[in-house]
């Protein structure tokens, strides 16, 4: 029952900016961390940034100091403020939090959303 949908994606030039959204809905009792990853063309899903369910923040290295991961307990929501694009940073971005509901009769599970592209243009 608990579903993930990220949006806000899109084609940008480099050095532009975009913020993604990820909101979380469902019989949803708490959401402790939630992330962002992503998955490159030809390459492997990798993990872009993490926030905790108290506002503690963890970064890939090559998005430090660019992009910056936050969260909206009240609505469900993770955001992803992503500047200073480079074309390094095209991908597929994916939206994942550990959740529990009551769907999962309460206990932790980890879920995925779909996917929104992410492309960024020299």
């Amino acid at each position: 029952q608990v579903r993930l949908v990220e949006s806000g994606g899109g084609l940008v030039q480099a050095g532009e900016s975009l913020r993604l959204s990820c909101v979380a809905s469902g019989s949803i009792l708490s959401i402790n961390i939630m992330g962002w990853y992503r998955q490159g063309p030809g390459k492997v899903r990798v993990l872009v940034a993490t926030i905790t369910s108290g506002g503690n923040t963890n970064y890939e290295d090559s998005v430090k100091g660019r992009f910056t991961i936050s969260r909206d307990n009240a609505k469900n929501t993770v955001y992803l403020q992503m500047n200073s694009l480079k074309p390094e940073d095209t991908a597929v971005y994916y939206c994942n939090a550990d959740v529990r509901s009551y769907s999962s009769t309460y206990r932790v599970v980890n879920y995925w959303g779909q996917g929104t592209q992410v492309t960024v243009s020299s």
